[in-house]
């Protein structure tokens, strides 16, 4: 069995994936006040680490951290739509997977507040 949405190759297909990148991002920025706040986080970072007086690696691992973070979000929120989308009914399943979700954000900005901490110690 062949998904139709497949169709798509070569510059076609990435073309097609980048609009598609696109919608998620905007559906995400519409729809989930948690990834609005770490756009925001990020509008704010990303150039602070820009001109931090720091080595290429630290400002890598600044900006990835904070990049990191965005994604997890993005995953947590994929994850909790799909689940909405099944049911909306309260099931332990689907608690364990919002819950799992959560936790995976919330080590992320653990890691990104370790990161940016230490790389601030180590310069300053």
């Amino acid at each position: 069995m062949t998904n139709p949405y497949k169709g798509a190759t070569g510059l076609r297909r990435i073309w097609n994936a980048c609009g598609y990148s696109i919608d998620g991002l905007v559906i995400a920025y519409r729809g989930e006040a948690a990834f609005r706040q770490l756009v925001w986080m990020a509008a704010v970072l990303i150039p602070v680490a820009l001109i931090l007086p720091v080595g290429l690696i630290s400002r890598a691992l600044l900006i990835g951290s904070v990049l990191l973070s965005l994604i997890i979000e993005l995953l947590n929120s994929a994850i909790e739509a799909a689940i909405d989308r099944i049911s909306l009914e309260t099931h332990p399943l689907s608690k364990a997977s919002k819950d799992m979700g959560s936790a995976a954000q919330m080590l992320g900005l653990i890691m990104l507040s370790m990161v940016w901490l230490l790389v601030l110690l180590d310069r300053f």
